[in-house]
């Protein structure tokens, strides 16, 4: 039995129960949860996912060898538009200037096919054979930049990829200005490029570079 609220009066009791704040405050149905967040995490949910499928698709960021053009300038042939099988495109050719970083190039002759470098006991032998490229090298830059032989790229047309000697065999070519050239603005040097590449090997192309980590500029060598 409920208790009468102060202040009862004889006669006028009722049994409870009673309205608040005396009785039992009756059952409420309980606050709606806001959905707002949640949505906001769908949101944000498929922002993420399109950034990371965007990303995915968009390819590498790696720089690619920079396609250049010009007009031959030596005896060795004028400047056509070339494509190795590889797909690599080059629009310079033999005896074209490119140019990368700080160094303005101009291929002037290749020399497949070599077996031996160097004479008698000042000699040494190829894996295959070696192929030789002579490129006319020129600072255009502002400051002293080393050339390196090392970071020069020759490609076939299976598009394979094959690293220059960065050191042993290309010492035994006279004068080849390749190996950790130090060249001043405005100074030209003439470098030989040495590769030992497999028997038979027909090179397709040269990418050449200011450094190991610059675009590079492709070259036709057909």
């Amino acid at each position: 039995m409920s208790t009468p609220p102060p202040g009862y009066q004889p006669g006028s009791y009722q049994p409870g129960p009673y309205p608040p704040p005396y009785g039992q405050v009756p059952p409420t149905a309980p606050p709606k949860r806001k959905k707002r967040g949640r949505t906001v995490l769908i949101v944000l949910g498929v922002i993420v996912a399109l950034g990371v499928i965007s990303r995915l698709g968009g390819g590498s960021d790696t720089a690619s060898p920079t396609v250049a053009s010009g007009t031959s300038t030596s005896s060795a042939g004028s400047a056509t538009s070339a494509s190795s099988d590889s797909g690599a495109q080059a629009a310079a050719g033999i005896g074209t200037e490119v140019r990368d970083g700080d160094f303005a190039f101009v291929v002037t002759k290749v020399e497949p096919g070599v077996k031996t470098l160097g004479k008698g006991a000042w000699s040494t032998q190829a894996q295959g054979e070696f192929v030789l490229v002579r490129v006319t090298v020129t600072n255009v830059g502002t400051e002293s930049t080393m050339f390196s032989g090392g970071n020069q790229k020759l490609l076939d047309s299976q598009g394979r990829e094959f690293d220059a000697d960065s050191g042993s065999a290309v010492m035994y070519v006279p004068d080849s200005e390749s190996f950790l050239n130090q060249i001043n603005p405005g100074n030209t040097v003439q470098a030989t490029i040495v590769f030992d590449v497999p028997v038979g090997l027909q090179p397709a192309a040269i990418e050449l570079h200011d450094s190991m980590f610059s675009g590079g500029a492709l070259v036709s060598l057909r």
